[in-house]
């Protein structure tokens, strides 16, 4: 396992558009995922156990975010063929187990993770209302394991600081995780 940061915030960076079939059935585009204040796309997976240790934190946090016309999506991008773990019928599953409540999206030919410039999981792109980006930092202190329950919540804060200004802080700690997992 490869562990990766995130570079730092392109501030500006247009949101790049995408069609991609969900867990609930339908597909999705980055129109339709958007809210009104803004979105937060998540290139996360199943195995990765970064993302398995925030999983709540991320439902909590995308519901209070709704709540400030933020909206969430989440993409797996991974080559499920070498980790089964990541499979379609396996993103439907965890999206059941924990409550996903946004789309949970498969980018079987990784283009959209391409086109974002995604690295790991979990990778975190904030975008204003005018889908530029203002966040590519990490959620919080958290590694491989939860951190304490009190920490600062860096992700939400940011996307907060969107949804009133439309810019996002200047200062941001960059997110870590586990690479992506490219096809050969």
């Amino acid at each position: 396992m490869v562990s990766l940061e995130t570079p730092v915030c392109d501030f500006g960076l247009a949101a790049p558009d995408f069609n991609l079939p969900g867990v609930d059935g339908r597909n999705w585009t980055l129109g339709e995922c958007a809210g009104d204040n803004g979105l937060l796309i998540m290139f996360i997976c199943n195995h990765c156990p970064y993302v398995q240790a925030i999983r709540d934190r991320i439902v909590r946090d995308t519901n209070e975010l709704k709540a400030m016309g933020i909206n969430s999506v989440a993409i797996m991008s991974n080559d499920p063929t070498e980790y089964p773990e990541d499979s379609f019928e396996n993103m439907q599953q965890v999206a059941r187990e924990y409550g996903f409540n946004f789309p949970y999206l498969l980018d079987a030919t990784q283009e959209v993770a391409k086109a974002y410039g995604a690295v790991c999981t979990p990778d975190f792109f904030g975008y204003n209302g005018d889908l530029e980006l203002q966040y590519r930092g990490r959620l919080d202190e958290s590694r491989k394991d939860a951190a304490d329950p009190d920490v600062r919540r860096d992700l939400f804060e940011a996307m907060k600081q969107v949804a009133e200004t439309g810019a996002g802080p200047k200062d941001q700690v960059p997110s870590m995780g586990c690479s992506i997992k490219w096809r050969d």
